[in-house]
């Protein structure tokens, strides 16, 4: 019975940890405003803790023209709300709520 109850606390642990959890981001467009350069064209990257990642999950298209001069992901950097987890050098995101 001790055996079944500590696998048991270890399985809830694990899967704690691996959920994914809401956060305020700066989002915006990667290679003309965060400086990624491992693709070509413009992705949609968020920065959080200091560092950018591109995201799997939503398009820089996704909230307008990523070119225009007062809201576009290549010209501005926005805040977001965004509900994913970081996987290798990615982040996937599941949603998104523009906070700007």
């Amino acid at each position: 019975m001790k055996n079944t109850t500590l696998i048991l606390v270890i399985l809830l642990f694990l899967s704690c940890n691996n959920k994914e959890k809401t956060k305020v981001v700066e989002m915006s467009c990667g290679q003309c405003q965060f400086g990624l350069n491992t693709q070509d064209g413009c992705d949609l990257a968020v920065r959080l803790n200091d560092k950018a990642y591109f995201v799997d999950g939503a398009d820089i298209d996704d909230y307008g023209d990523a070119h225009d001069e007062h809201t576009g992901f290549c010209e501005v950097i926005r805040k977001a709300e965004v509900t994913g987890k970081v996987e290798g050098d990615r982040f996937k995101v599941t949603s998104v709520k523009m906070l700007d």
